[in-house]
C-alpha cells in the first residue's frame, strides 16, 4: 500500500476499548507501542510468515510472538497437534504420555541436559533455575549481567549499584530491597569484575546466571572465549552457570548456544519454541542436581499446568520438524543471505547502519560499531530513527516488534522470494530515513 495509508481504525478502536480493561491497555508492556508510537496492532489471524490486523493490513512477521514460530504461524502439523491433545481435553493436572514423549524428545537430542521439568513460561523457568541453585549450593547470591534481561522474577528486577562489586538496587515498584540484596549486577564482557566479585563473595555466590546469547536489549553477542571464562571461574570457585536459553534454546540450533559454542553449562532454562506457540517453559541439568528438586529433593516447585498436554503436544510436531535433516542449516543460510543483502546496501551508501545477526535471530542497529558487546555500546539517541523505520515498514507492510531493543526472527516460513520483498522494502526505508538527515551518513 503506497498510495494510501494503511486503515487503523479498528485497531484504534479496540485500544481505546482495552484501555479500559487493562493497565495500558495491554497485557504486556511492550505491546503498547509507546517507544515507536502510534496505535498498537490488533493481530486477527497469522498463516506461515504472514499476519493480518483487525484493518485486514497483511504484513510480512518478523516478530514471530517474540520467537517461538520458528515454524511460522499456523503450521499444519502443529495446528493438528493441537486440535489432536484438544479433543482429548485441555488439563488434567495429572501426568500423560506427552509428557514423556516430548521429554525423551529433547533429552535424547541434546547432550547438554540428562532430566528436564516443565513449566508454563519462561520467567517461571528461571526463577525455578536460581531456587534451585540456591537450594543444590546452599548459597544465596545470584550473579546476573547488566543487559540480560531474564523474565519478570523479582531478584532479576534489578539494576547495577555503583562500582564493580556491589549489590543490585530494584528496577521495578513492588520489588523490595530485601530481594535485591541478594543479586549483584556486573558490567558483560569484563572479566575483572567477575574477578572481583568471586573474590570478594566466593562464599555467598550461588550461581552466575547469563544470556549466552543475549538477545532482549538489542543483539548484543559475547565471544566464546568470554563465555568460556564464565565456565571456569565457576567450576574452580564451585559457582553454578546457568544458561537461560529461553529464546537462544532451539533457535541457533537444536541444543541452544550450548551447541553452538560447545559450552557445558550446570541448569539451562528454555521456553519459547519448545511450546510450539502454546504457553511452555522448562529447565534442565545433569542427574545429580536435577535429583534436589521435590518430590525426590527438597528444592520444592510445582505448577497446576505444568506439562499441560496441548503445549506438549504443540512442542513435540515443532521439535520433530526441527529435527529434520539440515533444517538450521537452512534457516540460517537464508537469514545470512537476507542480512547480507541489506547491510551491503548499507555499506554500499555509506548509512550508519548495520543488521547484527545469530542464526535465525537478527537485529536492527543504528550504529557503525563493528561489535556491540555490552548496552552501553547502543546509542539511546538511535532509538528515534528506528521508530521512524519502524513507522514506515508498518505503512509497506512489513511487522518488527515495536521496539528498537527487540530482536527478529526468521522462520522456516519465510520463503527466500518473501525475504527479498522484505529486504527491498527495508532498503527504500533506509534510503528515506538517511536522505532526510545528513547526520547520519558516515
Amino acid at each position: 500500500k503506497t498510495d494510501e495509508l494503511m486503515k487503523r481504525e479498528k485497531s484504534e478502536s479496540l485500544f481505546e476499548k482495552a484501555k479500559q480493561y487493562f493497565p495500558g491497555g495491554v497485557n504486556s508492556p511492550v505491546r503498547a507501542f509507546r517507544s515507536v508510537g502510534g496505535t498498537p496492532l490488533f493481530i486477527e489471524k497469522g498463516d506461515g510468515c504472514h499476519i493480518w490486523d483487525a484493518d485486514d493490513n497483511k504484513f510480512i512477521d518478523f516478530c514471530g510472538s517474540w520467537g517461538p514460530l520458528i515454524n511460522g504461524h499456523n503450521n499444519s502439523a502443529v495446528r493438528e497437534a493441537i486440535i489432536d491433545a484438544v479433543s482429548s481435553g485441555t488439563t488434567f493436572g495429572a501426568p500423560t504420555r506427552k509428557e514423556n514423549e516430548l521429554a525423551e524428545l529433547i533429552l535424547s537430542n541434546n547432550r547438554f541436559i540428562e532430566k528436564i521439568r516443565f513449566v508454563s513460561s519462561g520467567t517461571e523457568a528461571v526463577m525455578s533455575a536460581l531456587r534451585l541453585a540456591r537450594g543444590v549450593t546452599g548459597k544465596s547470591v545470584i550473579i546476573k549481567f547488566d543487559g540480560c534481561y531474564h523474565g519478570h522474577v523479582d531478584s532479576l528486577l534489578v539494576n547495577a549499584g555503583s562500582g564493580l562489586s556491589t549489590f543490585g538496587i530494584s528496577s521495578s515498584a513492588g520489588v523490595t530491597e530485601a530481594v535485591s540484596k541478594d543479586t549483584m549486577v556486573l558490567p558483560l564482557n569484563d572479566r575483572r569484575a567477575v574477578e572481583i566479585a568471586i573474590s570478594d563473595y566466593k562464599e555467598d555466590i550461588a550461581a552466575i546466571i547469563i544470556e549466552p546469547i543475549p538477545a532482549n536489549n538489542g543483539l548484543i553477542l559475547q565471544d566464546k572465549e568470554y563465555l568460556q571464562f564464565l565456565r571456569d571461574i565457576t567450576k574452580k570457585n564451585d559457582i553454578l552457570l546457568i544458561f537461560d536459553e529461553v529464546i537462544s534454546g532451539f533457535r541457533v540450533g537444536f541444543e541452544g548456544a550450548a551447541g553452538y559454542y560447545g559450552i557445558q553449562p550446570d541448569i539451562i532454562t528454555y521456553g519459547k519454541i519448545i511450546g510450539g506457540g502454546m504457553p511452555v517453559g522448562a529447565y534442565g541439568a545433569s542427574k545429580e542436581i536435577m535429583s534436589h528438586i521435590s518430590p525426590d529433593g527438597n528444592v520444592y516447585q510445582a505448577g497446576t499446568l505444568s506439562g499441560n498436554p496441548v503445549a506438549m503436544n504443540a512442542g513435540i510436531a515443532q521439535l520433530k520438524i526441527c529435527l529434520q535433516p539440515d533444517f538450521y542449516k537452512n534457516l540460517n543460510s537464508k537469514t545470512e543471505k537476507f542480512v547480507q543483502s541489506i547491510n551491503d546496501f548499507a555499506s554500499k551508501n555509506n548509512y550508519l547502519f548495520k543488521i547484527f545477526r545469530i542464526g535465525s535471530i537478527f537485529w536492527f542497529a543504528f550504529t557503525d560499531k563493528e561489535f556491540v558487546r555490552t548496552s552501553t555500546d547502543i546509542e539511546s539517541e538511535s532509538m528515534k530513527y528506528f521508530r521512524e523505520m519502524h513507522s514506515d515498514l508498518l505503512e509497506s507492510g512489513v511487522y518488527l516488534g515495536p521496539s528498537g531493543y527487540e530482536v527478529g526472527f526468521v522462520s522456516s516460513a519465510h520463503s527466500e522470494e518473501i525475504l527479498d520483498a522484505a529486504a527491498k522494502k527495508i532498503c527504500n526505508s533506509l534510503t528515506k530515513i538517511f536522505t532526510t538527515s545528513t547526520e547520519r551518513v558516515s
